[in-house]
């Protein structure tokens, strides 16, 4: 594709318009996905996360003054909610990170979450892989903050960083909300304000008592990002991170389980798309249909009919064979 050529040769608008259409889920995403593909893996991505009002945006500012400071160029992917108007983000990346904004070692694209519930949108796989094959060396992604639902955040990145503010709440909710079961790294962000010391304070005892991997003790990093406060600090563990990870083969490990969750997503995605089509065509699928619909029978019951050996699952079967070989 010429707009890959484009992007891969350094065109910053070519990578605009391909990260749009992979937003926009165009019909040309298998195609621009098998042409980078052969350029990816340069790129080290880390994840912001934490509940709303905790500073992500300052910590990812900062933390992306302090990696251009050393020479490296960095993709910002910032998810915002959802404009119930437009469908758009509501915020936008020149507010963001105004001091980034001229940078041309920096790229930063605002993502609309459009109906995602996990804190990312449901494309951003997709624009991490565009931003690696343009050489970006850190990639940071930033979740809307939903609190409860930042599971796929690890899903995506390499290393995951949440941020808390002592006013957030007692350290039993970051357990409940299990952001603790994602964290590489805690930042108490926003620490000279009352309950900071507390809370790393808290953060450590639990890292400690349930640190079950030799390999890597989570730390507690107290910052005041809007002051500049502890960013080295977190970018040096950062780099703690990423360094263990690679000495202990689980860099790899990590992106080989991303790669198989995405393998499998996206064959469950394409049999969805085929039966539904199938559906519309084949009368005694059709009628399954309508008959859950109406309460008639239990999904199960038609779910066994529907893919019983030797009835409709061998019709599905032949009429995905046909369409694949385009007959």
């Amino acid at each position: 594709m010429e707009l890959v050529e484009q992007m891969l040769s350094g065109d910053v608008l070519a990578l605009a318009r391909l990260i749009t259409k992979v937003e926009r889920e165009s019909a040309e995403v298998p195609q621009i996905i098998k042409a980078i593909y052969p350029y990816l893996g340069k790129g080290y991505c880390i994840g912001i996360t934490g509940p709303p009002g905790a500073g992500k945006s300052t910590v990812v500012d900062r933390l992306t003054a302090v990696m251009r400071q050393r020479g490296y160029t960095v993709g910002i992917i910032a998810a915002d909610p959802t404009s119930p108007f437009t469908g758009g983000a509501v915020l936008g990346d020149r507010i963001r990170m105004q001091q980034h904004y001229l940078d041309e070692g920096v790229f930063i694209r605002s993502m609309a979450t459009r109906g995602s519930h996990g804190g990312l949108p449901r494309t951003t796989g997709g624009v991490i892989k565009l931003l690696s094959a343009f050489g970006k060396d850190y990639i940071l992604v930033e979740t809307v903050g939903v609190g409860q639902t930042e599971l796929d955040i690890m899903q995506n990145v390499d290393t995951t960083v949440v941020v808390l503010v002592p006013e957030a709440g007692d350290t039993i909710q970051t357990m409940k909300a299990g952001l603790f079961e994602i964290a590489d790294l805690f930042v108490v962000n926003k620490a000279d304000r009352p309950g900071a010391d507390n809370l790393v304070a808290e953060l450590g005892m639990m890292v400690h008592l349930r640190s079950e991997e030799e390999w890597w003790q989570v730390p507690v990093i107290a910052t005041e990002a809007v002051n500049n406060v502890g960013i080295e600090e977190l970018y040096r563990q950062i780099e703690r991170h990423r360094q263990a990870l690679e000495e202990s083969g689980r860099l790899e490990q990590q992106r080989r389980q991303q790669r198989r969750r995405e393998f499998l997503e996206t064959v469950e995605r394409r049999v969805a798309d085929e039966l539904f089509r199938l559906i519309e065509r084949d009368e005694e699928l059709a009628r399954y249909m309508v008959m859950v619909e109406a309460g008639e029978v239990d999904p199960y019951s038609a779910a066994d009919e529907v893919l019983r050996p030797g009835t409709l699952l061998a019709s599905w079967s032949r009429q995905l064979a046909k369409r694949q070989s385009g007959g």
